[in-house]
């Protein structure tokens, strides 16, 4: 039975044209021609969500004008799933298919097109029959009569313009796709040919983004020894406000503000985004969880291990510009500093461990509520301390002999060795080997656990002083924060403060502040932007901790008066600083930990 698949699946030809009649419109016409399917119907599914970013999208509710043809004769279909069409092909060898995609939503993971240009996210514009992700197929490319490029990691097909070959559905889906008249330019970085397509304009120096981005590709590729690709694409989408990328086998779509790259904070924050995408080159793309691959584009595909995936390739983000000479040690440890501070003033990491917020990014991760930061952590801040930690141990467990560094290249050949996912006490043990510790009680702490992170310590490690101080020392705090329009609405309060305890909801309207009517009480602030705390209201700020705040609200339409006592601040500001008594072991280890 497995031969008699394997075989039919051999003959089977498929081919896809993809044309732009109506951009201004956000639509894009698909045309997929299958032959070789000889059987009574073929069912043609279209992924529900797009590896990398855990959430169900549902990219099949923007299909339209559905139809199939075999001859020349229109053929009878149906919906039989919310992301499957049956087409009765009646044995037909050649089946013609056609549909169209609106695309209007601006991010690194889903299509948009308009007249100036077509982003295609390959799960929300792509079919594959039922059961054979592993066919190969061509794409054809007719941009719009004003676009002249198209960009993409695909190997194109010798003699015929933009028309692009993938092995499988898998690489299909992988590959994003720019078409427009997009501005490119290229460079050479660990023997690899890597391209950048910049859309959207934007004061970036192309001379300067060559130099400095092959210095990230260099760092990243020397932690593992070897680079996958001979080429890689960057597609870079400049935006007024900008952010946020999607990783791919041998690409990644960036989100970047057009006007940032002449400012230094700004440039550094792009590189820094280049670091990360790159650096799932292998983290994530090669070296994945066993969840993660092969994948079910039907279904969610859970793993416990994003801590690893994601927040490890956010801590090595920093590493990448130390190493690389964009950030100097004081950048790098303010960075690390702040990583920290965010898990260390995180209410929801008191109740949520880094495992189970992997496991749940399906159902929290990408769509949070006001209560979120309550309940829970981001297994990309909790993830990124864990790394910290983990490398700093592993430093001085070794005598600053091994690193992370180790762990992380020893996991990627393995995973290419076994052609599988890693599990999570594989990974575990590979630390223990590495590191010639148990980190069970690590494990306990910090990956299952909810314990307090014993930061001091481990950067005391490598010879890093770190103290923390009230982050605002004698000045309570009320735990509400506000929007302003033409109501004062509550949209958050934090567990446990004095809004949480007395009685404060989301969606309550400000009426009054200790009799003071809300625009009088307003009226001396000045508002930098429509969502701020209620301690910054000047009528809050003059009070002590121990004091307390009346507050009258509408809600629902119903008048009720509030009590707030005022609390002190939970948060703390961490800071660091080298010993410059540093022993010669806490060197050795702040060394290695560093790689420089």
């Amino acid at each position: 039975m497995l031969i008699s698949s394997m075989a039919v699946s051999a003959q089977v030809k498929i081919d896809f044209e993809v044309s732009f009649t109506e951009p201004q419109a956000h639509y894009a016409e698909v045309q997929m021609n299958i032959a070789g399917i000889v059987n009574n119907y073929v069912d043609v599914k279209m992924p529900v969500w797009t590896p990398g970013s855990y959430l169900v999208r549902e990219f099949e509710k923007s299909v339209e004008e559905f139809s199939a043809s075999a001859g020349g004769q229109n053929l009878k279909f149906e919906k039989v799933s919310k992301n499957t069409w049956r087409i009765f092909s009646s044995k037909a060898d050649k089946i013609k298919i056609k549909y169209r995609v609106y695309a209007f939503e601006i991010s690194v993971r889903t299509a948009f097109i308009d007249e100036s240009h077509a982003f295609l996210s390959p799960t929300g514009i792509f079919m594959h029959p039922d059961g054979m992700i592993n066919v190969p197929s061509t794409v054809k490319i007719i941009p719009y009569k004003t676009w002249a490029k198209v960009s993409t990691g695909l190997t194109p097909v010798e003699g015929k313009k933009f028309t692009y070959h993938a092995p499988n559905f898998d690489w299909l889906y992988d590959s994003p796709i720019e078409v427009g008249n997009q501005d490119t330019f290229e460079f050479m970085a660990s023997g690899v040919r890597h391209e950048v397509a910049m859309y959207g304009g934007g004061n970036y120096d192309k001379e300067k983004l060559k130099i400095d981005m092959a210095k990230v590709v260099e760092q990243a590729t020397a932690v593992y020894g070897e680079n996958p690709n001979k080429y890689y694409l960057f597609i870079v989408h400049n935006f007024k406000r900008g952010g946020g990328g999607l990783e791919h086998l041998n690409s990644t779509t960036l989100g970047a503000s057009r006007d940032a790259y002449a400012d230094e904070n700004g440039y550094k924050g792009f590189l820094s985004l280049v670091a990360h995408e790159y650096s799932h080159l292998w983290n994530v793309k090669r070296l994945r969880p066993i969840a993660l691959g092969p994948f079910d584009y039907d279904n969610e595909n859970y793993t416990t291990n994003l801590w690893i995936a994601e927040g490890f390739t956010s801590y090595y983000e920093n590493k990448f510009l130390y190493r690389a000479g964009i950030y100097d040690l004081n950048e790098y440890l303010s960075e690390i500093t702040s990583s920290l501070g965010t898990v260390v003033n995180s209410i929801g990491a008191k109740y949520q461990s880094a495992a189970s917020s992997s496991f749940d990014a399906w159902i929290i991760g990408y769509r949070p509520n006001e209560n979120s930061k309550n309940n829970s952590i981001s297994y990309y801040s909790k993830g990124n301390v864990i790394g910290i930690l983990m490398d700093l141990e592993i430093a001085n467990a070794t005598k600053g002999t091994k690193s992370l560094d180790d762990v992380m290249r020893a996991m990627y050949l393995q995973c290419k060795t076994l052609k599988r996912g890693y599990t999570d006490a594989e990974f575990k043990a590979m630390v223990e080997k590495i590191s010639g510790k148990d980190f069970t009680k690590f494990w306990a702490k910090y990956v299952t656990g909810v314990d307090e992170l014993e930061y001091a310590k481990y950067l005391g490690y490598a010879g890093i002083n770190m103290s923390a101080e009230n982050s605002t020392p004698n000045k309570p705090v009320t735990g509400a924060t506000l929007q302003i329009g033409n109501r004062l609405v509550v949209t958050g309060t934090d567990r446990n403060s004095a809004a949480w305890i007395g009685g404060l909801n989301v969606n309550d309207e400000i009426l009054a502040l200790d009799g003071v009517t809300i625009n009088i009480a307003l009226a001396t602030m000045k508002l930098k932007s429509s969502s701020f705390s209620l301690d910054a209201i000047p009528l809050v700020a003059e009070k002590n901790i121990g004091d307390e705040l009346k507050v009258k609200i509408d809600r629902d339409g119903i008048e009720k008066d509030l009590i707030l006592l005022l609390k002190a601040n939970p948060n703390v500001r961490l800071k660091s600083a080298v010993n410059e008594n540093a022993t010669s072991a806490q060197k050795a280890v702040l060394k290695r930990w560093t790689g420089k």
